[in-house]
Parts: structure tokens; C-alpha cells; sequence
């Protein structure tokens, strides 16, 4: 059996170094089950390794996608045979930019039929990342005040509604007033549009001048600093992305403010979570969705894996308002 899979052979601008090959599927091993994909989301995280940032730690050739979903078609030894038909998110296996992916089943995520596939297809990266990060790493809930930069992200989306099912008090900030109207509908408190406003003005007339109790910056870089120095002292400063490319420098920033600096990577997670507790948390979220209380961006658009270049260029492309282009199989 073969699956029509994207590859990339070295690192490089996606556009030029993904590729369309045949690939022949390896019979499954105990505990594996095999899922002929429906469709993937192109996220930021899937583009960034590709061009060589975690080089370190891929071995090519390599299959990208971290997300996506499929239906099972085929179970490995030790595996119900009641999976085989059902609708399933592929997680932590091969990449799912492929027609067929191989996964461990403890690890597959059953999907009712009353989530649509485009919304379950995004359930991993963005609302997995935001629950933990709000939940277990700076524990927000009432009476905490929460700033966010890039905030008019699919992420930023989240946060946004994550901040009325939880209770904490949620600052979107953003360079333009493009996504003000639709964070503040969703449920952000205040949004700081830093082109026409000062940030620091804005947060301490907010805060009473107390300054914020945690941050989460996804730029780096001078805008990332500078959401540091709105945290009050021992609050928290959450770093989940690098869209600027710059580093902040840490050592200086801490000297100077005394927040509590934090990395967040997915699979430091992933790597210490037993499988109840990840099943139990995806079971959260789709609750969650099903009773409207969480929602998934619209998609952007959907291209087939053939399409693979012309869906990356989509995907790159700004002002898409936090929705996603998608793969299609």
C-alpha cells in the first residue's frame, strides 16, 4: 500500500523544499493504528521546522503536519477492531501531512459527529497549548489580569474565550484595530492597538498602576520586552512563540523587573502527561465546543496535498483573521 505523502529532504523556505512523493506504509505495530487522513491545517508550527529551527533535533527526510483528521482504517495487534470506521485525531505519530498515518491508539482522539472535521482538525496545537498554559502554568482564573501580544492570532482567539470560561481578566494587543470589534465579542476585556496607543499608558490606567499578572508574548524581540516590563513583580511572563525571530534578552529583562520568566514548549508537555490525562483534556475542549462555549476559526481555505506549495504560499500570506488553510486528502 502507498500514501500520496509531502516530504522535505532538507531545510529551506517551504515553498522550495516540500516535495510530493509515494510513500509505501509499513505494516502496523502492536498498539498502532492506521488513519487515511481527511484533512490538516497548515499552522506557523508546522512551517517553522521545515525551515531549519529545531534542525538540531529532525532527522530527514521528514514528513511535516502536527495535526489533522482522519478515519481509521486499519488496526495494529492488541488494538479494538471497533476503531476501524470511526473519526479520530492522529496525534504524536507521523506527520499527517500524508493520505495515510500510522499513530498509537491510546493517543488517537475519537471525535463525536457533532463537531464538524474542519473544527476537530484544529483541536490540538492552539486549544491544547492555550488550556494548559491558562490551567497548569500560570493558573489564571479570578481576579487575574492577563496580557497577550499578537493577540489577533488563532491562539490569541482562544485566549480571548478562555478568559470567560475561566475568570481572569483578559488585554489583547494588537498593531492595528482590524480584530478589536471580534476579540471584544469573544470575550477580551480590553484591546490595546499599539499603533495608536502607548502600552504602558494603557495598562496602568487599566490596572490602577499595579501592572498586569502575567504575560504571554509570541513576538520576542522589542514587543516582547516590552510586555515584560507591564508585569508586576513575581508575576509571570510566558513565552509560546518567536514571530520576530529576535531573542529577548532574558538575563536583562529579569534584573530589571523581577517576573517570573517561562518557556512554554508543547512537547516538554506531551513528554510528562499520562494518556488519561491527555485524553481527559481533549475531552474538556470538545465539551466545551460542543456547548458553544469555545470556537474554532472558520476556514480560510482548503487546497488539495497536490496543491502543497500554493497552500503554504496561502498559508504565509497576513491578514487571513486567524483563520487557517487547510490540506485536503
Amino acid at each position: 500500500m502507498k500514501a500520496t505523502t509531502v516530504m522535505f529532504h532538507e531545510f529551506g523556505n517551504p515553498e522550495e523544499v516540500l516535495r510530493l512523493v509515494n510513500k509505501s506504509v509499513k505494516p502496523l505495530l502492536t498498539g498502532e493504528v492506521l488513519v487515511r487522513m481527511k484533512m490538516s491545517p497548515i499552522n506557523p508550527s508546522d512551517l517553522i521546522p521545515i525551515r531549519g529551527a529545531y534542525a538540531h533535533r529532525i532527522s530527514l527526510p521528514t514528513i511535516p503536519g502536527y495535526e489533522g483528521i482522519g478515519v481509521v482504517e486499519e488496526v495494529g495487534p492488541s488494538v479494538s477492531q471497533d476503531l476501524i470506521g470511526k473519526r479520530v485525531l492522529p496525534l504524536r505519530g507521523e506527520g499527517t501531512w500524508q493520505g495515510l498515518v500510522r499513530a498509537p491508539a491510546e493517543l488517537a482522539i475519537p471525535i463525536p459527529d457533532s463537531i464538524e472535521d474542519f473544527v476537530a482538525a484544529q483541536l490540538y496545537i492552539n486549544p491544547i497549548t492555550a488550556w494548559v498554559t491558562c490551567t497548569e502554568i500560570l493558573e489564571l482564573g479570578p481576579g487575574k489580569v492577563l496580557l497577550m501580544n499578537a493577540a489577533g492570532s488563532a491562539i490569541g482567539r482562544i485566549f480571548a474565550q478562555l478568559s470567560k470560561i475561566l475568570g481572569f481578566q483578559f488585554i489583547a494587543v494588537t498593531r492595528n484595530h482590524h480584530y478589536t470589534e471580534e476579540l471584544l465579542q469573544l470575550g477580551a476585556d480590553h484591546v490595546i492597538n499599539t499603533s495608536k496607543t502607548s502600552l504602558q499608558k494603557r495598562i496602568m490606567e487599566i490596572t490602577n498602576g499595579r501592572g498586569v499578572s502575567a504575560a504571554i508574548d509570541s513576538i520576542g524581540g522589542e514587543a516582547g520586552t516590552e510586555l515584560a516590563y507591564r508585569v508586576q513583580p513575581d508575576g509571570n511572563f510566558l513565552t509560546i512563540g518567536l514571530l520576530s525571530g529576535i531573542p529577548i534578552q532574558w538575563k536583562k529583562v529579569f534584573q530589571q523587573t523581577k517576573v517570573n520568566i517561562k518557556l512554554f514548549h508543547l512537547r516538554h508537555w506531551n513528554a510528562k502527561v499520562s494518556t488519561q490525562t491527555w485524553q481527559e483534556t481533549f475531552l474538556t475542549l470538545i465539551r466545551l465546543i460542543e456547548n458553544k462555549r469555545l470556537i474554532l476559526g472558520a476556514p480560510d481555505s482548503f487546497y488539495p496535498l497536490e496543491k502543497i506549495k500554493k497552500a503554504v504560499q496561502a498559508a504565509e500570506a497576513t491578514n487571513r483573521n486567524g483563520r487557517k488553510v487547510f490540506l485536503t486528502f
